[in-house]
């Protein structure tokens, strides 16, 4: 199993940072929340720090995690560990994504996502009281 951590950032008027993978590469053209893998050794905040420094350019406050997602990718099993962020410096820059945006949660459903993180997404959209 390949952990895996994701970062759900909100801004000022409540929508929240989604980003698009690549063409080319696994689940390329779907979005997801930004993160990746765990190292050996990594606590899963550290990786998320890390991750996000890596994919989007700033530093962020891990806070309070959302419920894990186990899925399985064709041969790969993943568990997916979603946490609350929020920027501490810098401004997101889709350094290793095609496209980032400010997706507002009434907004979810409008975009392709990878599957993994179609769970998250209820978990936000059930504390909202909106629908997917």
């Amino acid at each position: 199993m390949v952990e895996v951590v994701c970062g759900v950032i909100q801004n000022a008027q409540g929508q929240l940072l989604v980003c698009l993978r690549p063409e080319g590469k696994h689940l390329g053209g779907k979005w997801e929340f930004p993160g990746g893998k765990v190292d050996p050794g990594e606590s899963h905040e550290d990786a998320l720090v890390r991750e996000l420094q890596e994919e989007l350019g700033i530093e962020v406050q891990v806070g309070q995690a959302l419920g894990p997602v186990v899925w399985s990718y064709e041969k790969k099993w993943i568990r997916l560990s979603p946490f609350h962020c929020l920027i501490i410096r810098g401004e997101p820059q889709p350094l290793e994504h095609e496209k980032l945006i400010w997706c507002a949660p009434e907004n979810f459903g409008s975009l392709i996502w990878a599957d993994a993180d179609q769970p998250i997404l209820r978990e936000i959209l059930d504390g909202q009281g909106l629908k997917l």
